[in-house]
């Protein structure tokens, strides 16, 4: 799956959970990641973020690194 994809994905996940009530928001994100994208996916966003993390909100961007 192509870094532009994943990025967009990882940001909608985070826009989700952002308008949910709580301070665990990051939290949240990553363990939907954890639970919902395959192994290869996560470990193309960890190169991604590895290379800058282009494209990533912020909440995407704390969520990945706690993956």
């Amino acid at each position: 799956m192509s870094p532009d994809k994943l990025v967009r994905m990882a940001n909608q996940i985070a826009t989700f959970f952002r308008s949910q009530p709580g301070t665990d928001q990051a939290d949240r994100v990553a363990a939907h990641l954890r639970d919902f994208w395959d192994p290869s996916m996560r470990a193309a966003l960890a190169a991604h973020l590895a290379k800058g993390g282009e494209g990533l909100d912020d909440l995407a961007r704390e969520a990945a690194q706690k993956v």
